[in-house]
């Protein structure tokens, strides 16, 4: 007897011409590719991997891309899917909150991450970051390795996928930077791993992951695979065809000391021991390719994504950001840089599909900040920018504070773009709080470089939801923010007069690339706008686990395969 299921594929092949065979087929085959192309609670990928480049602004990828090969950023553009109006939601837009905020999946008035370093009004010291006195240095004799994550107050992506995985699911996590590692690898990291340069050239780590370095790390580092690249710095390709940036010689770009002109090609093997020794290789391009050599090791020796439970592996680029600070956004090395990196992308990926599988991980990549052109550079062209004189405006304003209130002690720190204030100074001199620090905005706001000003009252008091304000409210940890926030002008920093920076809520710092590939991504592009703590929720969801438990950001929909 036939089934109505069968006479349903009867009925549709005699109305459109197919053959019940034919219909089965097209049936099933659509079914497989949904099977291939989505991941389900029982078919995860094998393998996230999370890229960070570190001062990567989104026009990199448009700029360079005709000098792109196929295999590294035009292959996550055109098989992945392209988030174009990707921003952060916050200030600062530096390093530390970056990292900390695309894995937590919240800005640093949530995980604490309010800066690389910071006031802390409670031991009334400055700290670093990952800082962490409780723990020694693993793989050098040195102090560089006292490292943890313990000021970063949420969990990670990374987290939730351990928790999830009863501790099976592995990840690893590796920087040149100490900060780059520690934060992404969140709290349970089987481990974290950084570049000690100096007179060493190791990957190092802390005794919060473990005692002793594993075997295939000591190994690496014996190996002496750094040492190759103790050669001169030249351009990957003829550095005639790099007309997307400026001039090799300008008075725009740093030097390395000793260094006579900021041209190709670098000659490093002179300039070694009085610019750090292995340090050195950090500001060049060649700093990439010694992550991406360590991270091929730890893909393979860590045995990464070779069974049915998902790990995930955290690599950050730092080099583009000390090339970055060096030399500029317009520059002839930023842009080796990226090529260099581009091909490191490439062989990167190649050891994904061998021996991961092609369509078996799924990635994303995005920046921590990015940064500004040069100020100097920008004013040669008419456009309005400039430089904050910091150490000026501490000396009218230390005056403007013993005029007003007899004593510079009512405020306690200056840093950061923030002012922390003595709230027992203050009360002593029965004044209030809230009248202070709206008298030293007002103070400040009449100086020619800064744009705006905010208190911590207004932080407080009010719920912005677009603009500046909302990138700073952002940014304001209760905790650990200062009484009043400083805004300077657009095109405008407080910086030396070479090389790029960043840290502003202006959007040639908040706009980063954002690219996902791989399993459980669909192919395409949008404009809409996204947000930095958008990932982690969206991979959450990708993986079927908890979100980061102080998750702010909202899944993108757009990304995921249906």
């Amino acid at each position: 007897m036939m089934t109505k299921h069968k006479l349903l594929l009867l009925a549709l092949a005699f109305i459109f011409g197919f053959s019940i065979s034919e219909l089965s087929a097209q049936r099933k085959g659509k079914n497989k590719r949904l099977i291939e192309n989505t991941p389900t609670f029982n078919n995860p990928p094998k393998l996230v991997v999370g890229i960070v480049v570190d001062q990567m602004r989104y026009d990199y990828l448009t700029r360079f891309w005709n000098h792109y090969g196929e295999g590294g950023f035009k292959r996550l553009v055109e098989e992945g899917f392209n988030c174009k109006n990707n921003h952060f939601n916050y200030a600062p837009t530096s390093t530390g909150p970056g990292h900390t905020s695309v894995y937590t999946g919240t800005t640093p008035s949530t995980h604490g991450i309010i800066g690389n370093n910071w006031y802390d009004k409670e031991i009334d010291e400055n700290v670093y970051c990952a800082s962490d006195d409780n723990y020694t240095s693993v793989g050098t004799a040195t102090d560089a390795g006292k490292m943890s994550p313990h000021r970063m107050t949420v969990t990670t992506i990374t987290d939730q996928l351990r928790l999830h995985t009863q501790m099976r699911g592995k990840t690893i996590a590796i920087a040149l930077k100490d900060r780059g590692a520690v934060l992404p690898g969140g709290h349970t990291a089987n481990a974290a791993y950084w570049f000690y340069g100096n007179d060493e050239g190791n990957w190092i780590t802390s005794s919060y992951y473990m005692n002793d370095l594993p075997q295939w790390v000591n190994d690496f580092n014996a190996n002496r695979s750094v040492d190759g690249y103790k050669k001169p710095w030249t351009t990957y390709k003829d550095i005639h065809t790099f007309v997307e940036s400026g001039p090799d010689d300008n008075v725009y770009e740093g030097l390395f000391d000793e260094e006579i002109a900021p041209t190709f090609p670098h000659d490093l093997p002179s300039l070694w021991d009085a610019n750090g020794g292995y340090e050195l290789l950090k500001a060049t391009s060649y700093g990439n390719s010694i992550t991406t050599d360590f991270a091929l090791a730890a893909l393979k020796y860590e045995n990464l994504g070779m069974d049915a439970i998902t790990d995930f592996l955290a690599v950050s680029f730092s080099s583009t950001d000390y090339v970055g600070h060096k030399y500029g956004v317009n520059s002839k090395e930023v842009q080796d840089a990226y090529l260099r990196l581009d091909r490191d992308l490439e062989r990167f990926f190649n050891a994904l599909d061998a021996q991961v599988g092609v369509g078996e991980f799924t990635v994303f990549l995005t920046a921590d900040h990015g940064a500004i052109h040069v100020p100097a550079y920008l004013k040669a062209n008419k456009i309005p920018a400039g430089y904050l004189e910091l150490d000026d405006v501490k000396i009218e304003f230390a005056e403007f504070l013993k005029y007003t209130y007899g004593t510079t002690d009512i405020v306690k720190n200056m840093s950061s773009g923030q002012l922390y204030l003595d709230h027992k100074i203050i009360n002593n001199l029965d004044l209030n709080l809230q009248q202070v620090q709206e008298a030293l905005a007002k103070e400040l706001l009449r100086y020619s470089h800064v744009d705006r000003v905010y208190t911590a009252q207004q932080m407080w008091q009010n719920q912005y939801t677009k603009g500046i304000p909302y990138i700073l409210q952002n940014g304001y940890n209760q905790k650990r923010s200062g009484d009043v926030l400083i805004v300077v002008k657009p095109g405008h920093i407080s910086y030396s007069r070479t090389g790029s920076t960043h840290g502003s809520a202006q959007i040639y710092d908040t706009h980063v690339p954002l690219l996902f590939f791989g399993k459980g991504i669909k192919k395409g592009s949008t404009a809409v706008r996204t947000e930095i703590p958008d990932i982690a929720p969206t991979i959450a969801v990708l993986l079927g686990i908890s979100f980061p438990n102080g998750t702010t950001g909202t899944p993108i929909v757009e990304v995921l395969a249906e």
